[in-house]
């Protein structure tokens, strides 16, 4: 690995959509090189306008060999393209020796190019949004606490669940609106889910089809599994000791969703591509996030955890209080959060722990190669505490 290459302190901002918020403000605040690249110049200022940032951001037209003869090395570039278009931006940021950031997952392109990052001493930021991001952030801290109240090495059971969801702070009738590409949102309820439930793996070919009611506080939601939940047993570092009952990472729906959501799941079992296109237009003609309406981000994560008989716990042995005196153990933190009019919850989420993430790599703090915003709990801690610093507050149990 070579040494990392120093930050020059210049940012260039890829992508003015609707998750870009108020981080892009905070960058501004903290260096004065920060440039809007959008699908043109006019387009990038009227997002800067919109911002409040015109005059603090230089508005840039964006193609990919604009954006890369601009590039210097220590540079930092945030990608709020969607996911297909990142490793285009971190294959020039590697032969530029410029740092990259984003919030999505780390896709099999990503980790192709992390080894030349490395060696060319790039920082690659990962992971590091709402979700994800923030959720692993929660993750790590429970597991942490978890595992100091009861050990490593004792055998226990645990249930994990991490639910997140961008929903209209009014209900509808269709009990959502979209605040994003409708075709991505119906594609990703066509990929099969893998979790854990009833301590055994299950595959949900249809998630939607594995809705569960699940309660926040004393609100009813519905709940389904998404993507694959089960790599995350590992990177979250749940002692191989314990035995998952349930491990669930998904997504968090109004209560009554399932039902309003009927005929698009007629349309999604047929599964042709062109028909679910043409559905995707004329779901975001019908039901989309207007200027007057407010979304509401909620992202609850918990993890109880009970030694077994055997080595002393149990329910019998419950602490309820999550302190480490007993054998069993509950945390949960919850992130539920309501736009307004200056800014929507999802680009407020999204934004700020990326932004915050960035200003790790400008002042040094990440090494280069790929890091994910949550590597360890230690460095959780650390971006919650300066996460609810700058306002984006959450509620933890048991309480700090």
């Amino acid at each position: 690995m070579s040494d990392r290459v120093p930050a020059s302190g210049a940012v260039h901002w890829v992508g003015a959509g609707l998750s870009t918020g108020s981080g892009l403000a905070a960058l501004c605040a903290h260096t004065d090189r920060v440039r809007l690249w959008h699908r043109t110049a006019e387009r990038a200022a009227e997002a800067l306008d919109r911002l409040g940032l015109t005059g603090r951001a230089e508005p840039r037209a964006y193609t990919l060999d604009a954006l890369t003869a601009e590039l210097a090395p220590g540079d930092v570039v945030v990608s709020m393209l969607p996911a297909s278009g990142h490793a285009a931006l971190l294959s020039a940021c590697v032969a530029r020796r410029a740092h990259f950031a984003c919030s999505s997952y780390v896709s099999d392109e990503i980790l192709e190019l992390a080894p030349a990052a490395a060696g060319s001493g790039t920082v690659v930021l990962t992971e590091a949004g709402l979700d994800p991001g923030v959720d692993h952030l929660f993750a790590h801290r429970l597991v942490a606490r978890a595992r100091e109240a009861i050990g490593d090495d004792t055998a226990a059971s645990y249930r994990f669940t991490s639910y997140c969801g961008g929903v209209p702070s009014v209900p509808d009738a269709f009990r959502y609106r979209f605040s994003w590409a409708p075709l991505g949102v119906l594609n990703a309820l066509r990929v099969p889910a893998r979790y854990v439930e009833d301590g055994a793996e299950i595959v949900a070919a249809r998630p939607w089809e594995a809705t569960r009611a699940h309660r926040v506080g004393d609100e009813r939601f519905e709940a389904y599994p998404n993507r694959d939940s089960v790599p995350f047993i590992a990177q979250y570092a749940l002692p191989p000791s314990w035995r998952a009952l349930t491990f669930v990472r998904g997504t968090l729906r109004l209560d009554g969703w399932l039902r309003a959501w009927e005929p698009v799941f007629e349309e999604l079992r047929a599964g042709d591509d062109t028909r679910i296109e043409a559905l995707a237009r004329e779901l975001a003609a019908a039901h989309p996030t207007t200027d007057a309406d407010r979304d509401r981000v909620v992202l609850a994560v918990s993890l109880e955890v009970h030694a077994d008989a055997a080595a002393g716990g149990g329910p019998d042995g419950a602490n309820g209080g999550g302190n480490g005196t007993g054998r069993s153990w509950y945390g949960s933190h919850l992130l539920d959060l309501e736009g307004d009019e200056t800014e929507s919850a999802m680009a407020r989420c999204v934004s700020r722990p990326l932004a915050l993430g960035v200003r790790h790599i400008l002042d040094g703090s990440l090494p280069a190669g790929l890091n994910r915003a949550a590597g360890t709990a230690a460095r959780s801690e650390e971006w919650m505490r300066e996460l609810a610093e700058e306002g984006l507050e959450f509620s933890s149990w048991p309480g700090e």
